[in-house]
């Protein structure tokens, strides 16, 4: 059911030449997020990997932590009049024993595809209690091969040859080998679908691994991160004062500016090699 890309006509002007012909646009489509039955939130994403996306939301927000803690998901009619499915809502079966989600977890409007923080209540409600601590992760990560991360994410991205319209997460073994790749509208949305994978196959927490961003790293990557287990998460962009602020508290190496040969550490430097 991926619906990753779209057909639109567009007006190109070159060179004072106009001509009327067909682009290829990233898909963004609203996908609401239901456990039990029980609407949860509504975010804009990219349609393809909805599940991993449902499972990394669930993950993220430490309502889950195993893949036997999800009996099941599917699809379910109810997004229009007509009760069609239309495939963008997907509803969560918790295993029998696993608690459900906190009601403050609601958000009952949607949080748009660049920031899947809006619609918190507060600071404190975004900044949930992880049930696994950060482990030391890799040691002597070498800075050409962090260096090398941006150009084998991008190498990796099918959609975006097509589009020019999405961000990307990729996660990386400590010696680069590319294991996940998810392309969305939404950075935290491709960030969610990384993670829904690993909890999907049971591979959390996501111990000397790398997690590499296409844009900036804002505190809720760096929240995402930690949750999964991941100790390294590095940005092409900045990140804010905030992440830097939790990647500090919980002992995750974050770098920013990736780009080329250099880059910034902005926490945890006693993981790379001297």
């Amino acid at each position: 059911m991926a619906r990753s890309t779209a057909r639109r006509s567009v007006l190109r002007i070159r060179d004072g030449v106009r001509t009327l012909r067909p682009d290829t646009l990233a898909a963004e489509e609203p996908m609401e997020i239901r456990v039990g039955g029980r609407p949860l939130a509504v975010t804009m994403r990219t349609p393809g990997h909805d599940f991993d996306l449902a499972a990394g939301f669930l993950a993220g927000e430490g309502a889950v932590h195993r893949a036997d803690e999800i009996a099941g998901m599917r699809y379910c009619a109810g997004a229009t009049d007509g009760d069609a499915n239309t495939y963008n809502v997907v509803d969560v079966v918790l295993a029998p024993g696993t608690k459900p989600p906190d009601a403050s977890l609601e958000r009952r409007f949607y949080t748009t595809s660049s920031c899947g923080v809006c619609g918190k209540a507060s600071l404190d409600a975004v900044r949930t209690t992880t049930a696994r601590a950060l482990g030391p992760g890799p040691r002597d990560l070498a800075p050409q091969l962090l260096a090398a991360l941006p150009a084998r994410l991008r190498a990796a991205q099918r959609v975006f040859d097509s589009t020019g319209g999405l961000h990307a997460a990729g996660l990386f073994t400590a010696d680069g080998e590319l294991l996940c790749l998810r392309e969305d509208v939404g950075r935290h949305n491709a960030v969610d679908k990384v993670v829904g994978h690993a909890l999907r196959g049971g591979l959390l927490p996501l111990r000397d691994t790398v997690l590499m961003v296409s844009g900036r790293a804002s505190f809720e990557l760096v929240q995402k991160a930690v949750t999964a287990g991941i100790p390294v998460l590095a940005a092409v962009s900045a990140p804010s004062s905030l992440a830097v602020d939790l990647a500090a508290e919980c002992g995750l190496t974050l770098v920013g500016f990736l780009r080329g040969t250099s880059m910034n550490v902005y926490t945890g430097a006693h993981r790379l090699e001297a």
